[in-house]
């Protein structure tokens, strides 16, 4: 899925910034993805928690798309989420380097062998920076791709009494 959020920018406001995550789990509770906090993406969300979601299939011509408000998981569903994650994985959190520049690969190397020892010690470590959220969605709109172009969209509102539906134009 497409996480978007909002990035502020000191010298030009308000920004969009996109990108693809893996969609964990749809509950009750909502749409879950896990991030470190410590990226662009939790300081983007620590800002502003508003967001949208999309998924696209494009051989079934299909998308999804989903607004609402990130609210963080309680603590035991970020760590089950983290400790399931290849090792390869958790230790690439564990450098808690994320979007930070480098000009020599052996950076990288030499990070990983230290997360990979301290993950042998401590096999059960969930790095506090490690966050897992649930999209509280408040619009779910589906579209179904039409080849004469009257695509078919149906949009969701929460309201005060539950979900509300709405055909829109293509």
């Amino acid at each position: 899925m497409t996480l978007s959020t909002v990035a502020t920018v000191p010298t030009a406001g308000s920004r969009p910034s996109a990108r693809v995550l893996i969609l964990k789990d749809v509950d009750a509770a909502g749409w879950h993805f896990a991030i470190s906090s410590a990226s662009r993406k939790g300081a983007e969300l620590d800002r502003n928690p508003t967001v949208a979601l999309t998924f696209y299939w494009p051989a079934l011509g299909r998308q999804v798309r989903v607004e609402g408000i990130a609210q963080a998981d309680p603590p035991q569903v970020t760590a089950d989420d983290f400790l399931t994650r290849s090792e390869d994985a958790r230790a690439m959190v564990l450098t808690g380097r994320q979007s930070e520049p480098y000009s020599d690969p052996a950076e990288i190397s030499e990070a990983l062998d230290k997360a990979r020892l301290e993950l042998a010690q401590s096999p059960t470590l969930v790095p506090l920076e490690w966050a897992s959220y649930a999209v509280r969605a408040d619009t779910v709109e589906f579209w179904q791709a039409d080849p004469t172009r009257r695509h078919r969209r149906l949009r969701y509102e929460r309201d005060a009494t539950g979900w509300s539906p709405t055909l829109l134009w293509p």
